[in-house]
């Protein structure tokens, strides 16, 4: 079957499933306005599949309440509005619960823990409640907007025991769950204390997706260790007297609104000029969150490897690096930024000229509708974090390039993405001789050898694109037996 085939087909699956499907809930930890550009991978999903089906979007609504007396109040209303078909219900969170549930609990231990950053948790029993608490609170404020043939999609992390908390209140409805982050092994979940009732309370939805089979894989291996589960087919599981349906459902992008990016007026105009700029140069790219998860230490390290061991580079190789901002009032993203600075200024200090910057470093937010344009102007794409649950960068780089002169995407093993991206260059970002061997690879390639790896890769982007992520885990979710025990609880 022909990409375009599979992409009709895909819609086809998709609007049979808006016109039969029970309403779509969507709870995630954060929501957006659908109608609006939107730059995390989850948001952007998220706002295409609600798109597609209309439906209830919940969650936070980024904002953190005082009380009038001054005191701190769990109890916030939800404030409602409608954008487009898509329904948003928002919740305030009081400041303690935004400091326990999501600083504390989901960014200082689920974050490095699943990232497989021992070192870098804090297991705070405070956090924990927090946690348990705000799952609740949203439990309560969501069950009254449902109807009871709603179709539940929960989304990441920091929701994980929201299943749980709904099912303890009488919820029967049909509730999936999607984790957007890696799954760790087994021996690094359990150094997480509260981790035999994080897992138990996943065993409350009905189905639960993970970004790859090697996350199932490690899923599965903790529930039959730890909790003896029975396998009752390859996709599932029996525990906590309840039966789960597991599965790998890799996240992808809409490539052809994406390439349509690349070809508006802004993603032209930043291409031409890109191309004007550094006409005597040769690009690289990288474009990430400032996250101890993405390997951007390692990365500089790599490249100026490259300018060491390669030094047909020097004044002529650029690496363009976006480090969003990300949650910078934790610790750990402050000692990173202090070393990327560092790292940065040293490359700059010992290679550059008067004429040439190896390293343009960026600390702050670029619009999403400029990136294709870098994208295709750049010959080499670097994503090489040491830990990452899909990487949604590396497929909107092959989105953009052009197909009769694309550029070489250079991927960590250790992201998601490459389990499908096997004709990128894979590297472990660790070796970071071995990562600047790829580099050079990657920047000397051949044009045939790079129009047929593009080919490959920008093929099965097209398969598995955002419309069948969505499509394909909701037919999974509405195909799942009604569970006796849905009523039950787990917690």
């Amino acid at each position: 079957m022909s990409g375009t085939a599979d992409r009709a087909g895909y819609r086809m699956c998709t609007q049979q499933h808006k016109d039969l499907m029970s309403r779509l809930v969507v709870v995630s930890n954060r929501t957006a306005d659908p109608r609006k550009p939107a730059a995390g991978g989850l948001a952007v999903a998220v706002r295409e599949s609600l798109q597609q089906t209309g439906g209830l979007w919940f969650g936070w609504s980024g904002k953190i309440r005082e009380a009038a007396d001054g005191t701190q109040s769990g109890q916030g209303e939800v404030h409602v509005q409608t954008a487009g078909n898509v329904t948003l219900a928002t919740l305030d969170l009081s400041r303690e619960d935004h400091d326990t549930y999501y600083l504390g609990y989901s960014n200082d231990v689920l974050w490095p823990v699943f990232h497989y950053r021992l070192d870098l948790a804090n297991f705070d029993t405070r956090f924990a409640a927090g946690y348990r608490r705000v799952n609740q609170l949203f439990a309560q404020k969501l069950l009254p907007l449902l109807k009871p043939d709603d179709l539940i999609w929960v989304h990441d992390y920091q929701l994980i025991p929201l299943a749980a908390e709904l099912r303890a209140m009488g919820c029967t409805n049909r509730i999936g769950f999607f984790l957007h982050i890696p799954m760790p092994p087994p021996l690094i979940m359990a150094a997480i204390p509260e981790h035999e009732w994080l897992m138990r309370s996943l065993f409350a939805y009905d189905l639960v997706g993970f970004q790859s089979e090697a996350d199932l894989t490690h899923f599965s291996h903790y529930v039959e260790s730890e909790a003896h589960a029975e396998r009752l087919s390859p996709d599932r599981l029996r525990a906590f007297n309840r039966t789960l349906r597991v599965g790998a459902y890799p996240i992808g992008i809409d490539v052809d609104d994406f390439k349509r990016l690349a070809d508006s007026k802004e993603g032209r105009d930043m291409f031409v000029r890109m191309r004007d700029e550094y006409s005597r140069r040769r690009l690289l790219v990288g474009v990430d969150r400032l996250d101890y998860s993405k390997g951007l230490p390692q990365r500089v390290h790599a490249f100026r490897e490259l300018l060491t061991y390669y030094p047909e580079n020097r004044d002529s190789a650029t690496l363009i690096q976006i480090a969003s901002p990300s949650r910078e009032d934790v610790g750990a993203y402050d000692n990173l930024r202090r070393q990327m600075d560092s790292l940065c200024g040293a490359i700059n200090g010992d290679f550059g000229e008067l004429d040439w910057m190896p390293v343009r470093y960026i600390h702050r937010n670029v619009a999403r509708k400029r990136l294709p344009g870098l994208f295709r102007a750049s010959r080499v794409a670097l994503v090489t974090p040491l830990r990452d649950g899909m990487n949604l960068v590396a497929k909107e780089f092959i989105a953009a390039q052009d197909a009769a002169d694309p550029g070489m995407l250079v991927l960590s093993r250790f992201a998601g993405a490459a389990e499908q991206l096997k004709e990128a260059l894979l590297v472990n970002p660790y070796d970071t001789q071995g990562t600047a061997q790829a580099i050079q690879r990657a920047l000397t390639m051949s044009l045939d050898e790079r129009i047929n790896r593009h080919e490959a890769l920008l093929n099965r982007i097209r398969k598995y694109d955002v419309h069948w992520w969505s499509s394909t885990f909701l037919q999974a979710l509405e195909d799942c037996e009604p569970n006796e025990a849905a009523a039950s609880g787990t917690s």
